[in-house]
């Protein structure tokens, strides 16, 4: 190993804490990674340039911000990578570990240079810090109920579920369930062909949202729409070809779950024929659609000020 490396390495060790959680040992203790053909840099590397987690894999996130939102949402951590430039970072990692009930083992934090941290990120100006967590195994029961203590919610609402069918852009994945969360859903059905709302961009889009929110991936448009009869939620379709000269939108207040598909090729025809309902966002003619991150947001808000207007605390003014 280069001297240099080693010595950057060395000081490293000094100056870290060794574990993050409710009681941090008083001496430091650092898992050094000086190859990156070292087996955790590898995984590392895999997981952030990857498309998303198969089962049984790990959640990788990047980033301080996003890595403290995966900590306190009570996420188990796998490993946790730094690079020298990243101590203040894990100092607020350490604080927020400290008021979980697992914190972060020490044997599982790894240390090493911004080149071989380089190496394995998946953005073009990374920030030092990573994780490897093992997401929740969320049940369709949970997508219809909601976490507990969710924020932004009311008291007795019914079941709102943002299903995502076809939309390929991560990006526009990830503000969907952004805006999903912000406007009281329930829960998130990604449906097959859709980009993994678990993939490293998808996830930095929704700023922490896809870490939190109740979840399922992966599921034919068919079988959705069978559980979601059965359970009595409504079936709401986005469409371009829905009447929108009338300005009527569907009653949003009950148990629904809206279907938001891509920009060019909108839901699957097997929704649009299932469906209770179809609504259209009315706006100039000039244009001819919206991105279907924009689109949610806009169906999302109207859902939360139909059901705050019933209880009396929401107004247009």
């Amino acid at each position: 190993m280069n001297r240099n490396v080693g010595d950057r390495l060395a000081n490293m060790a000094q100056r870290f804490p060794s574990a993050v959680g409710a009681s941090p040992p008083e001496r430091p203790d650092a898992t050094l990674l000086t190859s990156r053909d070292n087996k955790w840099l590898k995984r590392f590397r895999a997981a952030l340039r990857g498309g998303g987690p198969e089962r049984g894999e790990p959640v990788a996130v990047e980033g301080p911000k996003l890595v403290i939102e995966g900590v306190r949402s009570g996420l188990e951590l796998e490993a946790l990578l730094v690079s020298e430039v990243a101590e203040e970072s894990l100092v607020e990692i350490s604080r927020a570990a400290a008021e979980t009930d697992t914190g972060i083992p020490r044997t599982r934090i790894f240390r090493t240079t911004e080149k071989l941290f380089a190496g394995a990120a998946g953005t073009e100006m990374p920030q030092g810090v990573a994780a490897l967590f093992q997401p929740r195994e969320w049940t369709f029961e949970d997508v219809l109920r909601g976490r507990a203590g969710r924020e932004g919610a009311y008291r007795g609402d019914p079941a709102l579920v943002a299903v995502i069918a076809g939309v390929q852009d991560p990006g526009n994945v990830g503000t969907i369930v952004r805006s999903a969360e912000a406007f009281g859903a329930t829960g998130v059905i990604a449906t097959r062909g859709t980009a993994d709302p678990w993939s490293p961009k998808a996830l930095r889009a929704s700023a922490g949202s896809a870490l939190r929110m109740p979840l399922l991936r992966g599921i034919a448009p068919t079988i959705v729409l069978t559980q979601l009869k059965v359970a009595g939620v409504k079936i709401i379709a986005t469409s371009s070809y829905a009447d929108s000269d009338s300005g009527d939108w569907p009653d949003l207040r009950e148990p629904c779950a809206i279907f938001i598909g891509s920009e060019g090729a909108g839901v699957p025809p097997e929704v649009l024929k299932a469906a209770d309902a179809t609504l259209a966002i009315p706006m100039s003619e000039a244009v001819e659609s919206l991105n279907a991150g924009v689109a949610a947001a806009v169906v999302f808000y109207e859902a939360a000020r139909q059901r705050r207007m019933t209880d009396g605390t929401f107004s247009d003014n």
